[in-house]
Order: C-alpha cells, then sequence, then structure tokens
C-alpha cells in the first residue's frame, strides 16, 4: 500500500447506492493501491450493486481490484455479474478464493454461475461443491437448457401429507440444513408426489393439531421439469405464485422454482425482446468486447442493408418522373417516415403481446381491425396536414393530393404489417421480436414509395 490516502465518504443520498462519487472513490482506490480504502468502500455494498461496480470499471482497474479487496469476491456477487463478465472474473480468480465463493450457493444458483462458462471453469467449480451438492447440479445440466430443471433448486422443505402443524414445526425446528429461505412447505404423498403446500404463515398461525391438509393453497400447480422456462415465468406471473415444486416424468418431487427465479426470467425475456426489436443480439451487454458487439449486430445491420437495397430498386423505378419533379425528391422520405414509425408502434405492441400470450386466435381479428382503423384515422389527419403543406410549400394542389393519398396508403398498411409479420413468423417458428422490424421496414418503405411515387406518375405527369 503506498501513503497516499484516499477520504472515505458515505453516499450522502443513500448508503447502498451506487452512485457517480462512489464509483470515482473507488477508482481512486484502485489507483493508490489503497486496500483498506478499498474494504471501506465496499464492505457496504449489496452484492448487485458490486457487480454493477464491476461492470462499470475497466478490465485492468476490475483485475487490481479484485486483487487488492481483501474481503474477496463472493458467490451472490459472481451470480450478479453478465455473463461474459462472469467468465472473466472466474478466470482471474485464485482457485481458492473461487472455491469459497460457489460453497454456499444454493444448487440453482449454482447451475446458473456455471452453465454457459467453458468445460474448464465448469470443472473447477464442480470440484469445490461437496459431493452431494455437486451430484445435485450435474442433474440440474443434464435437463434441457432454458427449462424448468436448469431453474429449479434441489433445496427444499418437504412433509408427509398425514402430518399436523405441531409435527411439522418440529421437523423444521429439528432440521439443520434448511434453505435460506422457503416460502411453502410441500406435501407429499407416500410415492413423493407433490399434492400440496403450506404457507409459513398459515403454518406458524394455526394449532398444533391441525391437519396440514386442512391448510393447503388453492394457488398449488406443479411445473414438469421439462418446461420451457418461459412457460415457467408466465404461469407464476399469471397465478401470482410464490414457488411451485417441480417433478419428473413420474410426476415425483425433484425440486422447488421461486418467485425470485422466476421474475429473472421475465425480466431477462424483455430484456431480449427490446434488445433484438433493435436488431441486437440478446444478450448483448456494455461489458462485451468490441469484436463480440461487432459480431452480435453484424448480421441484422445486414439484412437491414439488402432491404434498403430493395427499397431503392422501387425508387430507382419512378427515375424519369424524379428528375422532372424535384419536390418528389424532397417530400418522398417524410411518406417512408411515417409508415416506418407507425409500423414500429404496432410491430411493438404485437410483440409484447405475443410474449405475453395476450394477442392469441380468439382476439386476432379484432385486434387487427383495431390497428387498421387506427391506421386509417392516423393517416387521415396527417394526410390532410401534409396535403396542406405540399400546397403552402409547392404551390401544387395535385401534389397535395399525392402524398395525402400515399400517407393514408402506407400508414394502413405499416399498422397491419406491424401485427401481421410478427404472428407470421410466430407460426413458422421464428422469434418475431428478431426478425420482424427489418420487415415491417422493408413493406412500408416499398409500399410508401411505390404509392407515393406510383400516384405522382399517374397524376402530375
Amino acid at each position: 500500500m503506498t501513503d497516499t490516502q484516499v477520504n472515505v465518504q458515505e453516499s450522502p443520498e443513500d448508503d447502498y447506492a451506487l452512485d457517480k462519487e462512489l464509483v470515482a472513490n473507488v477508482v481512486a482506490a484502485i489507483e493508490a493501491m489503497d486496500a483498506i480504502a478499498l474494504d471501506t468502500l465496499l464492505e457496504r455494498l449489496h452484492p448487485a450493486d458490486v457487480a454493477d461496480l464491476l461492470e462499470q470499471i475497466d478490465p485492468s482497474e476490475r483485475r487490481a481490484l479484485l486483487s487488492l479487496w481483501s474481503m474477496g469476491i463472493d458467490g451472490d456477487i459472481l451470480s450478479e455479474l453478465e455473463e461474459s463478465l462472469r467468465e472473466e472474473v472466474i478466470a482471474f480468480l485464485p482457485a481458492g478464493v473461487l472455491e469459497e465463493a460457489v460453497r454456499d450457493l444454493d444448487s440453482d444458483d449454482v447451475v446458473d454461475l456455471i452453465e454457459d462458462l467453458e468445460d474448464q471453469q465448469q470443472e473447477q467449480i464442480l470440484e469445490a461443491l461437496n459431493d452431494a451438492d455437486r451430484v445435485a447440479v450435474e442433474q440440474a445440466l443434464a435437463f434441457p437448457e432454458f427449462s424448468a430443471g436448469r431453474l429449479m433448486q434441489r433445496e427444499l422443505v418437504v412433509a408427509p401429507q398425514h402430518w399436523t402443524v405441531g409435527e411439522a414445526i418440529d421437523h423444521l425446528r429439528s432440521e439443520d440444513d434448511l434453505p435460506d429461505a422457503f416460502y411453502h412447505v410441500i406435501l407429499v404423498d407416500s410415492a413423493y408426489h407433490p399434492v400440496g403446500y403450506v404457507t409459513l404463515g398459515r403454518l406458524l398461525g394455526s394449532p398444533r393439531q391441525t391437519p396440514l391438509t386442512e391448510l393447503q393453497e388453492t394457488s398449488f400447480r406443479v411445473i414438469p421439469v421439462t418446461q420451457p422456462e418461459r412457460d415457467v415465468a408466465y404461469a407464476f406471473n399469471q397465478y401470482h405464485l410464490i414457488s411451485a415444486p417441480v417433478v419428473d416424468e413420474d410426476d415425483r418431487l425433484v425440486g422447488v422454482i421461486t418467485i425470485d427465479d422466476a421474475m429473472v426470467v421475465l425480466d431477462e425475456e424483455a430484456e431480449e425482446d427490446i434488445l433484438r426489436l433493435a436488431g441486437v443480439g440478446g444478450d448483448e451487454s456494455l461489458s462485451d468486447r468490441t469484436l463480440e458487439t461487432v459480431r452480435q449486430r453484424f448480421p441484422w445491420l445486414a439484412v437491414n442493408l439488402g432491404t434498403a437495397i430493395l427499397a431503392s430498386v422501387v425508387i430507382s423505378q419512378f427515375e424519369e418522373i424524379l428528375s422532372q419533379i424535384v419536390a418528389l425528391a424532397v417530400l418522398m422520405p417524410i411518406v417512408a417516415s411515417m409508415g416506418g414509425n407507425a409500423g414500429t408502434q404496432s410491430l411493438t405492441v404485437a410483440v409484447r403481446a405475443i410474449a405475453t400470450r395476450d394477442l392469441t386466435g380468439s382476439n386476432l381479428l379484432r385486434v387487427v381491425r383495431r390497428e387498421a382503423v387506427a391506421g386509417l384515422i392516423n393517416g387521415v389527419i396527417f394526410a390532410v396536414v401534409m396535403a396542406i403543406i405540399g400546397v403552402l410549400w409547392f404551390g401544387t394542389p395535385l401534389l397535395g393530393i399525392v402524398i395525402a393519398v400515399a400517407m393514408v396508403v402506407n400508414l394502413v398498411v405499416a399498422a397491419l404489417a406491424g401485427i401481421l409479420i410478427p404472428i407470421g413468423l410466430e407460426k413458422l417458428g421464428v422469434d418475431p421480436a428478431l426478425a420482424s422490424g427489418a420487415f415491417v421496414t422493408t413493406v412500408t418503405d416499398v409500399v410508401g414509395f411505390f404509392a407515393f411515387l406510383g400516384l405522382a406518375g399517374a397524376l402530375l405527369v
């Protein structure tokens, strides 16, 4: 440690907030090689805030922090890190520190931690676990990726269905290895099939002689171990679940999924949809390296280039009229831009409705009709505005009529394309969030240019 002293101050706004001043103080402590100041700054932070901090500083500062910090990184912090950054941190940590970090994690957190790592890093973490935990994690990894089996934890609380409240409480008090956090006591029959569950609140608030079966929750439902995790998250959100038992192909209890894990999946799905709507990789983050960012963005930029060329081909068919009436080149981008924005509005609503299962075959026609009418009304309003602008700007009434009609046509088509294209892609098994944007833009550009220039050719020449 150097003689330089870093001034450590509490954040005036929030003792646990990761603010700009705190990050600057951490960087200053790293540059001064002041381990004491660094410990003081980091010891009050939540693991999620430490993970955010590691993502905000550059790689050299990150490595210096990990070397200086005497308290060391733990499993909770590793669980909060972005996947790409997690690999970098794990590769840097000494074996002993890594083993200590993962030893106290629940099985589902260990699975989430290692499932995307290289084989060598996976084996390094598995070797740090005791035999029982290692078997549980390896069994979870054998399930399909993004399934309930990967999401569940093996640590759960079970009671025979014939027990009373008193027997259950006595069992909980005598058990040395309860999960750190749980919400239900799961009731099972003699074949270890889950038949219900009881919340801790009802358990602790009932007389000892009360049978557990009298306290069962009506919200009880089981999750098949192979069910996709997005369906699991949907069930938690739809039925207001706190936890749910997971069963194998023989309906035997094998684990439990809790609401925190389900909400993480919902958040990831929403974030992925937002990124893909912009043509960005669903797992891209600010900590990705430049080449990785290029690799994820290049494919859809290439698709957009192809669609732009297609729109240019349409424009080239009206080269003669464009050379005669320069005003068309001035107004043409307005038609395409309005159509593109209208299509994006409908597309965003449709993709989210598909993800939340609000858009189904039963309400499809009603939604399509609503979007078409909305596009028509907006098209008429903006058509009147642009007709007036066209007449005042260029002094040609027919030009105002041309852009007005083209505007109405393009906004109606844009609204319909924004709904129908993502639905069609989903029917074909293609993620609508990933592919819809390019197709909707192509439709609105081609239709907008063709309608505007075609009408101009028919009426103005």
